[in-house]
């Protein structure tokens, strides 16, 4: 899975997310994804994780297989 995938794929379950993503390893198996979105107000940090998870649509652990998260709400 390449990055621009997964920013798609984000960005279509939270449209004003504002995403980077970095390739930790060089091997598009391993990323670190910073994602801000408003939609995340008022969620705890699990919250906001099931909802960057949710929109893998199952992906992770399959064809991705590591994702470090940072997730916020815009301040």
């Amino acid at each position: 899975m390449n990055a621009g995938d997964i920013e798609r794929l984000i960005k279509e379950a939270l449209p004003d997310a504002k995403v980077t993503i970095r390739d930790l390893a060089g091997d598009g198996d391993h990323y670190a994804a910073e994602v801000i979105s408003a939609a995340f107000k008022g969620k705890t940090r699990i919250q906001q994780h099931q909802m960057v998870y949710a929109a893998l649509k199952g992906r992770m652990g399959g064809e991705l297989h590591a994702l470090a998260l940072q997730t916020s709400a815009p301040q």
